[in-house]
């Protein structure tokens, strides 16, 4: 029996502290990678294509999108991000976790596509602790902070359409927490009876 991972759906307002708490998870759980979006944003600084995103034209995020490529697409802030289908099914039929880093647009595109999709929602513990997150990431201008910030109460009110609320206040904390939702569902019957099967097999043979 094939085993197959879990995909999950890790979706904030812009400065709750997703990509630091995913990028954490990352370096503590081999079984577990991050799906790298395509983008028409223009590459930043220091930013690796097909490493941070794959970086492509609007063209080219058009052609996929006819080709039916993705699996979620969605602009923001006047930039397109798109999720690759075949990319992602890939891995987990590896037997990987595969974290998708969307938005609640994005979120229930994938849903609808693939139910079975765990979601988990991260919130700031203060506006204003949002609000110096976001000043003090020192890469967006003033126009586009302010932005980020009147789009905050329209994002963190689709809270209710997600499976779990991490609280981002403590980092080691909400790393915990989220850390405890994927070893969590290693361990479900069905996961552990793929995993051990030879075990079960032995324990339940007769004497």
């Amino acid at each position: 029996m094939k085993q197959l991972g879990h995909l999950y759906i890790v979706s904030a307002p812009s400065g709750a502290g997703k990509t630091s708490l995913v990028k954490a998870l990352l370096e503590r759980d081999a079984q577990v990678v991050v799906s790298v979006s395509h983008t028409t944003r223009p590459r930043r600084e220091g930013e690796i294509d097909g490493v941070d995103y794959n970086f492509v034209t609007p063209e080219q995020f058009e052609t996929k999108i006819e080709n039916g490529q993705f699996l979620e697409y969605a602009e923001v802030f006047g930039n397109k991000y798109g999720t690759s289908q075949v990319w992602v099914q890939e891995q987990l039929e590896k037997g990987l976790d595969v974290i998708l880093e969307i938005d609640w647009q994005g979120a229930e595109q994938v849903r609808r596509l693939m139910p079975e999709a765990r979601s988990i929602f991260i919130l700031p513990p203060s506006r204003e602790v949002l609000e110096r997150r976001l000043r003090g990431r020192g890469t967006d201008t003033e126009e586009v902070i302010q932005r980020r910030l009147s789009k905050t109460v329209s994002e963190i009110s689709h809270y209710g359409e997600f499976d779990y609320l991490i609280i981002n206040d403590d980092f080691a904390t909400a790393l915990a927490d989220l850390a405890s939702l994927f070893r969590s569902a290693r361990l479900t019957q069905k996961m552990q009876q793929q995993r051990h099967e030879a075990l079960l097999a032995a324990l339940l043979s007769k004497l």
